[in-house]
């Protein structure tokens, strides 16, 4: 067995940016890894520093994990992080070429950086290391260690989307960044969709060879492997959170709140990929057709903030409470509001109890590389009474959850429609529904894909 060194924005250790978002079930499955494996954890502290040194603080936790961190300079914040990673590739990848920022200095952050990252992490590297990378932020990060003589193993997930051909053209430089990639072993994609995008680019634009079957990509003399690993929750860990009574009490507080009337949730980062403006515009037109309902129906948005410092981040926020605030300002009463907006996070143990209180979920993003929010929702429900999934057809867990009304996020008609057709739907179909989305909830989980990708990484030959 290999020793384990996964590279990631963020670490789950507590002084980390953002360490609370990523303690759930990603952080959990490969802290499990690294238990098992043994090895090391490398990222961004998520502090900043007048002057890079290029220390590294090592922590080791009472169960044996060791994670390293560098702190990186402000400059380093503005072009890498919020510059080239969420302001042009995140934007780019969910297809929102309208909000993609191409600024030269983003791209150069961004390369430099990467080269950081590679000079930092290449002494904690050693021979029969495998090397697992994480996401958007790091796509040339496995060539810039090949540069510095890494012979190990390398492998790479994308956490989000991979965009259609015609969209990544738009990005300048775009045959550089995806040659780098290629410089990994194997790359993991949420879905088939994603995947097949990436193969496309890489046929029709560098005159690679694929090999569809096996997921082979070969360019240069160098073959690449790349594959669909859909990720799930931690299964068993989130059912637990069920059983405390910070769950029960959330529940109980949620239902006694709506007093008998059916309680509607959707939980998202505060992102304009989620497509939450769509979505109350699809509340909206259910009560411009239906306002008799306003007395049935309650729907529940819990949007943390995220990326507050970036202007399209403020404006989504904007145009989010200014719209809830039209919802309601036509359509409450001296006892009922029919939206309830909350711009802030809470437990998983609340979450669950919120889940199971909530008759509907209504997940329905814009795109989305795979979304655990539908997946959390399916495994709080009472299998005897359950709720109702509303899912986006562009959620990557769309292939996975064919089970769940699957609506265009686009159309506020066919959310009115769907939501009218949740409300209505007798038992026996959501228990039949129900019945089905869990078995993928439960069986193709966080653990089962951590260990499908490194069983994968381990069995490529040196």
């Amino acid at each position: 067995m290999s020793r384990l060194v996964v590279i990631s924005n963020r670490v789950a250790v507590p002084k980390a940016r953002g360490a609370a978002g990523a303690q759930g079930g990603l952080a959990g499955a490969l802290n499990a890894a690294l238990r098992k494996n043994g090895g090391i954890w490398f990222g961004w502290s998520g502090q900043e520093t007048d002057s890079f040194t290029g220390a590294i603080d090592r922590q080791t936790s009472d169960d044996g994990v060791t994670t390293a961190t560098i702190d990186l300079e402000h400059r380093d914040i503005e072009e890498y992080y919020n510059g080239y990673a969420n302001s042009t590739l995140w934007p780019l990848f969910h297809y929102r070429t309208d909000l993609t920022e191409h600024e030269r200095q983003f791209g150069k952050g961004y390369e430099r950086v990467n080269e950081l990252f590679a000079s930092a992490v290449r002494p904690l590297i050693e021979p029969d290391d495998v090397v697992w990378v994480h996401d958007y932020h790091f796509m040339p990060l496995g060539d810039r260690l090949r540069e510095k003589g890494v012979t190990n193993r390398l492998g790479f997930f994308l956490h989000i989307p991979w965009p259609p051909t015609n969209l990544l053209l738009s990005l300048p430089y775009h045959e550089r960044l995806v040659r780098t990639l290629l410089q990994y072993d194997l790359i993991g994609f949420q879905n088939d969709t994603w995947l097949a995008s990436f193969l496309h680019y890489c046929e029709n634009e560098l005159g690679a060879s694929i090999d569809r079957e096996k997921g082979s990509v070969e360019l240069d003399g160098r073959t690449t492997i790349a594959r669909a690993y859909p990720i799930g929750i931690d299964y068993d860990h989130f059912m637990a959170k069920g059983e405390t009574g910070d769950a029960r009490q959330a529940q109980q507080r949620l239902m006694s709140s709506v007093r008998h009337r059916t309680a509607m949730i959707g939980v998202d980062r505060l992102d304009y990929s989620k497509g939450l403006p769509e979505r109350l515009d699809g509340i909206a037109r259910f009560f411009d057709r239906h306002p008799e309902r306003t007395k049935d129906l309650v729907f529940i948005q819990i949007a943390p903030p995220s990326r507050e410092d970036i202007e399209s981040y403020q404006n989504i926020r904007e145009t989010l409470e200014a719209k809830a605030g039209q919802i309601n300002g036509a359509r409450s009463d001296v006892d009922r509001t029919p939206v309830r907006y909350v711009n802030k996070g809470y437990s998983q143990e609340e979450l669950f109890g919120f889940y199971r209180a909530c008759k509907i979920g209504l997940v329905t993003p814009l795109r989305d590389g795979m979304n655990l929010v539908a997946k959390e929702y399916v495994a709080a429900q009472d299998p005897d009474d359950p709720g109702v999934l509303i899912l986006s057809r562009f959620a990557g867990a769309a292939q996975q959850m064919q089970d769940a009304l699957l609506v265009n996020p686009h159309s506020p008609d066919d959310i009115a429609h769907h939501i009218r057709l949740a409300l209505d739907m007798p038992l026996d179909e959501r228990k039949a529904r129900h019945e089905k989305l869990i078995v993928t909830v439960r069986e193709d989980n966080v653990l089962r894909w951590t260990d499908n990708i490194i069983g994968d990484l381990e069995g490529l030959a040196r």
